[in-house]
């Protein structure tokens, strides 16, 4: 009876110990909601935040990642400066404009490294091939889009008339289509797109050409991840959690193409994932960098920061009385200590 007495102290001793450590372990793993937003309609180019999602990157870091479709940098800034995501896929050059109008975003990570947009026509068509060609051109874009004003900026350091190319405004999931039946000579998009434009031009007899303004001089980093300096300051643990996660997908996106691809179906099941390994490629161009080689992913440089400031604003119909300091746009405290390099 002695020992069954002892046995009950000894196990209530332990327990009185152990307890607080397990209470401390269930709260480690208590779980944080968050909506992430995409730039655009679900796309291969996406697949680094699938795999973060499917491989479970984000739930090892105690979170629990929605991610939605966005239209345009304009969209994302919305959503985020609304409340409807914590995080968001922000293109840099369109947060300058957006923080001039009293946005709070600060960008965390720089994923594209090089800008991505490229003007797409048909030959036959519009052929737009030089930056000449953008002179008298009339391109379909979308409704409150930054890329227009990037793309006249970038005429107006070259010589050319910004005012010479005219706008016709469609949502984004009818433009390739509208570009295949003529209903546009020329649309803007990503280089991100060229896989799934050419295959659809191949089926109209046609030729897709994309005049991507990287192969032209512009030199400016473009989309990464960005949330309100609010909730950064507010949320750093989580913040960190995000970023750290969010890179490993992408890290195992570049080394395991068909793998990501795979998985980012299993979430969107009408993607092709043959286009979505061409897209991949192609985002390795635009995020794997000998800084990002050196640094780890993500990284960016405060001076380029700076740079792509004065550009728009230099070259923009900004307000220049309201437009941002450099330091405003970033924060680059967030970034893994030990770098996720590709």
């Amino acid at each position: 009876m002695s020992r069954l007495i002892n046995l009950i102290v000894i196990t209530l001793v332990f327990a009185t110990f152990l307890s607080p450590n397990l209470s401390r372990k269930a709260q480690s793993k208590e779980i944080t909601n968050i909506v992430f937003s995409l730039d655009f309609i679900v796309l291969g180019r996406h697949a680094p935040w699938y795999v973060a999602l499917d491989k479970g990157f984000y739930k090892e870091e105690g979170l629990n990642v929605k991610i939605i479709p966005g239209r345009g940098t304009a969209s994302v800034i919305k959503n985020i400066e609304g409340n409807v995501a914590q995080f968001g896929f922000v293109d840099v050059p369109g947060l300058v404009i957006g923080r001039s109008k009293g946005s709070t975003i600060k960008m965390l990570t720089v994923n594209y490294q090089k800008a991505p947009y490229a003007v797409f026509s048909l030959d036959p068509g519009a052929n737009v091939t030089t930056l000449k060609d953008l002179e008298g051109l009339t391109l379909t874009t979308a409704p409150g889009s930054f890329v227009p004003k990037i793309i006249e900026a970038f005429m107006a350091t070259k010589g050319l008339d910004p005012k010479k190319l005219k706008y016709d405004y469609a949502s984004p999931s009818v433009q390739i289509p509208m570009l295949m039946t003529g209903k546009a000579a020329a649309i803007n998009f990503f280089i991100l797109t060229m896989p799934g434009i050419s295959r659809a031009a191949k089926g109209k007899g046609k030729t897709a050409k994309a005049l991507f303004f990287g192969d032209f001089g512009l030199d400016i980093y473009s989309n990464g991840i960005g949330a309100k300096q609010e909730f950064i300051k507010n949320n750093p643990t989580t913040v960190r959690k995000f970023v750290k996660a969010s890179l490993k997908g992408w890290q195992h996106t570049f080394a395991n193409p068909a793998d990501a691809a795979k998985r980012q179906k299993k979430y969107s099941k009408g993607l092709n994932e043959q286009i979505t390994i061409e897209e991949i490629a192609i985002l390795r161009k635009l995020a794997i960098t000998p800084e990002t080689k050196k640094h780890g992913l993500g990284w960016f440089s405060k001076k380029k920061i700076s740079k792509l400031r004065d550009f728009m604003v230099n070259n923009t119909k900004i307000d220049k009385s309201k437009a941002p300091r450099a330091e405003d746009l970033y924060d680059l405290s967030f970034l893994p200590k030990d770098p996720i390099k590709p």
